[in-house]
Parts: structure tokens; C-alpha cells; sequence
């Protein structure tokens, strides 16, 4: 104890004699080495360090949505890419048709090619705000002149910068475009047989027009003509071709026409969302607004010597994978014309 008493019960002070500081048991003076007001040191949480830290807990939450993020910051003509399933259809309309189309139908465009041989009609995806599109490379094979058309019914010419016959793939640049609407990359191989899915094109020049179904089948393997062969099938022989009439085989069997000898195989998404002759190049999309695939073929019950109007959607069509796009994209943008 610090404190004892006299046998007389006098109170003895041990520190009496001594020099005291004041006391104040509810407010103990500040330690000897800080000065009472010492200045307060400076809060650093509101400064970079912290903007990085909040960056780094938002990436970490939205998962494949990070590069949107950047593009939206940075304002760099960026893909916007998801490696997950980024919503981009709001949540009071999530899951539903209309939502999806909302979210997603200023991403789509109408694609015209023209050749000496006639014209083709299909369907696009923008990929950055400044005017790049995926679309089938049999949409613009062999021409000379690419008119596009956005879904608020601008239109801008369009020159080719990379094609890849053997995926059936093509990447166009919009000329003097800027602020377009970007998709979003979704991630194919995250798919599953009955996912619903919606489908955006332009059969038949119907711009924007929506259609919905399920993924019926994965991994098809549909044989196409390349490039050398295409010239000479359904696209530009009833000199006003539509994109998805064009000659297919699958299962052994050939549709719309002869493939020719110079053909090549992928992998597909098989879908029964109607898919009609002016779908090709457009959007095969999931439920979230995410684009999982880019509509090539479809199987149409008319004859050769059938006009495309003629053709219909039977439920039988198929999308390039859009991971097979992501991993493409680096070669189209570099020029390739294979």
C-alpha cells in the first residue's frame, strides 16, 4: 500500500517533504514527455493508400467485372471482359428477357457488306466505346464497302482490320465512333445444357430484333467453308445474301448447300433460340447480360434454290464459344486475314 497510519491514528502522508504534482483522480495530467496540446498527427486514411485499399476490396468482390471497372476509370478503349458472371442487367429485372434486352440490345448493330457479287446482311458486337466489333467473318468475306448501323439508328462505315476463317471470325473498327455502349465478355465455359439464353440480330434487317431460348447441346463440331470457298456459296449467290443461310455441315451431313472441299471445324454452342438468315455476327447472351457467344449458323429447311426469305428458324442453331473470341481477339486486332 502506498498510504499507512500512526498508532495514534494520525494520518501519515509517505511523500510529505516532498515536491507534488496537483491530483486529479477523474483527469490524470499527460505523461511528462507530450506537451498537453500537442499537435494531433495528420489522418491519412482518406488519401491514396486508401482509394488503393478500396480498390482492391472492390476488385476482389466483383470478380470478372475488374476490367469494366478500369474502363470506366481509366477511360481506355478496354474490353470489357468477366472471367465470372458480372450482372449487367439491373436487380429489379435480373433473370428476365426484357432486362436483358434493355441492358444489352445498344451493344448490337446491323453489319452490310457489300461486293461486286451482291450483299450481305448481319449482325455485330460492339467490344469498346470506341468502335470495335466481333462479327462472323463470312458477314464480310470478300468485301468492299461495310456499312454498320447502332441500335439508335446511326450508321458509320467500317473498314476490316482482322479476320480468321478458321474460327469464322472478324473484327471491324467504326470510323470516326466514339462513346458506343460495350458489351461485356462473358465466360462460355462456365455454360451448362438448359441455361437460358437470349439472342440479338438483325434477321432479315429487323435491327435489334430479340429472341429467347435455352443452350441445348455443347461442344458441337460445325464444319464451315473458309474464305477461299465462300465466294462462290449461299452468302453472295442470290445477291442479297444473309448471313446465316450460308452452306454448314454437322453430323455428318451437310445443310443450306455444298461446303465445298476447303472447309474448317469448330467447336459450338448449340442453341434453340429462333435464329434467322441476318443473325449471324450477333449476340447469343446469358441471363446476367453477359455475351457467352457470337451466333454463326443456323439449319434452315429450304433448298439452295430457295430466296432467304424463304428460310426459318427450326430450332437448330450455333454460337462460337466467346472464349474462343477472347482468345482470338489479340490475332484479329493484329491484322490477321487468315
Amino acid at each position: 500500500m502506498t498510504e499507512s497510519f500512526h498508532r495514534s491514528g494520525e494520518y501519515q502522508n509517505p511523500y510529505e517533504g516532498q515536491q507534488q504534482a496537483p491530483v486529479n483522480p477523474e483527469w490524470p495530467p499527460p505523461p511528462a514527455y507530450a506537451p498537453a496540446h500537442a499537435p494531433q498527427p495528420k489522418k491519412r486514411g482518406r488519401g491514396p493508400l486508401a482509394l488503393i485499399a478500396a480498390v482492391a476490396i472492390v476488385a476482389a468482390a466483383i470478380g470478372g467485372g475488374t476490367a469494366y471497372g478500369i474502363q470506366e476509370l481509366t477511360g481506355n478503349d478496354t474490353v470489357a471482359s468477366s472471367s465470372t458472371s458480372t450482372n449487367v442487367v439491373p436487380s429489379s429485372q435480373k433473370g428476365t428477357t426484357a432486362g436483358v434486352a434493355k441492358a444489352v440490345s445498344p451493344s448490337i448493330v446491323e453489319v452490310n457488306a457489300t461486293s461486286n457479287a451482291g450483299s450481305s446482311t448481319g449482325s455485330g458486337v460492339i467490344i469498346t466505346s470506341g468502335g470495335e466489333i466481333i462479327t462472323n467473318n463470312h458477314v464480310i468475306a470478300g468485301a468492299s464497302k461495310v456499312k454498320v448501323t447502332t441500335s439508335d439508328g446511326k450508321s458509320y462505315t467500317a473498314k476490316v482490320v482482322g479476320t480468321d476463317s478458321k474460327k469464322d471470325l472478324a473484327l471491324i473498327k467504326l470510323e470516326n465512333a466514339s462513346g458506343l455502349k460495350a458489351a461485356t465478355l462473358g465466360d462460355s465455359d462456365g455454360i451448362q445444357v438448359g441455361d437460358q439464353v437470349v439472342a440479338i440480330g438483325s434477321p432479315e434487317g429487323l435491327t435489334g430484333t430479340v429472341t429467347s431460348g435455352i443452350i441445348s447441346a455443347l461442344d458441337r463440331d460445325v464444319t464451315v467453308p473458309t474464305e477461299g470457298d465462300q465466294g462462290q456459296g449461299q452468302q453472295w449467290g442470290q445477291g442479297q445474301g444473309q448471313g446465316d443461310e450460308w452452306p454448314f455441315e454437322f453430323g455428318g451431313r451437310q445443310f443450306n448447300g455444298d461446303t465445298g472441299s476447303d472447309t474448317t471445324t469448330y467447336k459450338a454452342l448449340q442453341t434453340d433460340a429462333s435464329l434467322n438468315p441476318g443473325n449471324s455476327g450477333g449476340a447469343l447472351i446469358d441471363m446476367n447480360g453477359n455475351i457467352i457467344g457470337i451466333n454463326s449458323a443456323m439449319y434452315s429447311p429450304t433448298s439452295q434454290a430457295s430466296s432467304s426469305s424463304d428460310a426459318g428458324s427450326v430450332g437448330l442453331g450455333f454460337a462460337i464459344p466467346i472464349n474462343t473470341v477472347k482468345a482470338d481477339l489479340a490475332k484479329l486486332r493484329a491484322g490477321s486475314t487468315d
